[in-house]
């Protein structure tokens, strides 16, 4: 059996370290924010070359707040992507404000810029690029057409912790970033936890007071705020795991390097492109084939764990209907959700692992 993550394997290779980062919080009593959250933040910030980082419990969170933060609300459209989690509109939904969706890039499946424009109105308070599978969107044009419109941009950067854009990581770029720390992702805590970054002191001030209640100091709420905040023992997790993140990052890129250069031949499959200027964190490895489904099927009965990253676009989804789009809206989102394959791909894996994958994929697609 290969599985699609192997989160037991990754506590095997940091148990000394982690076990002694739960214990010293339990010792010291610090369970809810504390020093080390407020250390991770600090540490966070630096990673992602930001000012300002602070620690939620989710990342669809970090996305609620930072959008708040930036003045969004009811009347207001955020234009963003349909091929996503369903947490990216979530959150728009949950600051009152209208999602509006424009179709991806058939290369990256990241937000399309060519098709951006278009999608902008007068009611237009916010652009929000997501950077998928863990490669950035193309953030310079993105940037550009925000600024000519006179909006922020707001990065979900959920899967993408360490991704590069032209030498800037992710997170740093828009008016913030916001980052998931669900035990699956590349930086992954022990539970929930979610973060949000910024160069600017307002949006940093904001989002700090509305994860707490909306207190500018103990009893004193100066917003209606939230209750977001991060565990104390996630902070000291996510410690503990940032300083093997760029070892895990190198191992994962070197996974997706074998799996594209053995699928080369294929003449049924699509692997994923790294574009120009970036560095793809590969979260999720997503082949594309148009019997997705059988290939699945096939895998499993190899003992090979796959996902569906995603199998409905967010435009399609019964809770989202009331938005009024029907099949045919975001042709390139609706063919990706046919045809994506989430392969296994962590850090641990080994190189004989991703040689069966490739094999059983071989024996069912035939390559030439």
């Amino acid at each position: 059996m290969i599985p699609f993550l192997d989160l037991k394997a990754q506590y095997a290779g940091i148990k000394e370290e982690l076990d002694k980062a739960v214990l010293g919080v339990l010792a010291s009593t610090q369970y809810v924010l504390g020093e080390e959250v407020a250390a991770f933040e600090r540490e966070f910030a630096d990673y992602c070359g930001a000012k300002h980082a602070i620690a939620v419990n989710t990342g669809t969170s970090a996305l609620h707040l930072a959008l708040l933060a930036a003045g969004i609300g009811p009347g207001d459209e955020v234009v963003t992507v349909p091929f996503t989690f369903v947490a990216t509109v979530s959150a728009i939904c949950y600051a009152g404000a209208r999602p509006v969706f424009v179709d991806v890039d058939p290369i990256t499946l990241t937000m399309d810029p060519a098709k951006l424009e278009a999608a902008v109105t007068p009611r237009t308070k916010a652009i929000l690029p997501v950077h998928l599978y863990g490669q950035m969107a193309d953030m310079d044009a993105i940037m550009a057409i925000a600024e000519r419109h006179g909006v922020p941009v707001i990065e979900d950067a959920c899967q993408a912790h360490g991704a590069v854009y032209f030498g800037q990581r992710a997170g740093g770029i828009g008016l913030s970033g916001c980052f998931s720390f669900y035990p699956g992702k590349n930086l992954g805590a022990c539970g929930e936890g979610g973060i949000a970054v910024t160069n600017d002191d307002e949006q940093m001030k904001t989002i700090r007071m509305l994860r707490d209640w909306g207190q500018e100091q103990r009893y004193h709420h100066a917003l209606k705020g939230f209750n977001y905040r991060m565990d104390g023992i996630q902070g000291a997790v996510l410690r503990v795991k940032l300083r093997h993140l760029e070892n895990w990052t190198e191992a994962r890129r070197r996974h997706a390097r074998h799996y594209s250069d053995l699928l080369s031949g294929a003449t049924r499959i699509r692997t994923p492109v790294e574009a120009d200027g970036r560095r793809h964190v590969y979260h999720v490895y997503a082949i594309r084939t148009h019997d997705r489904d059988g290939l699945q099927k096939a895998l499993a009965a190899e003992g090979i764990h796959t996902g569906l990253h995603y199998p409905i676009p967010v435009h399609l989804q019964e809770a989202h209907l009331d938005l009024g789009h029907k099949p045919g809206d975001f042709p390139i989102s609706e063919a990706a959700a046919r045809e994506v394959l989430s392969l296994p791909i962590y850090p641990e894996m080994t190189a004989r692992q991703v040689e069966q994958v490739v094999a059983a994929v071989e024996q069912e697609i035939y390559v030439c």
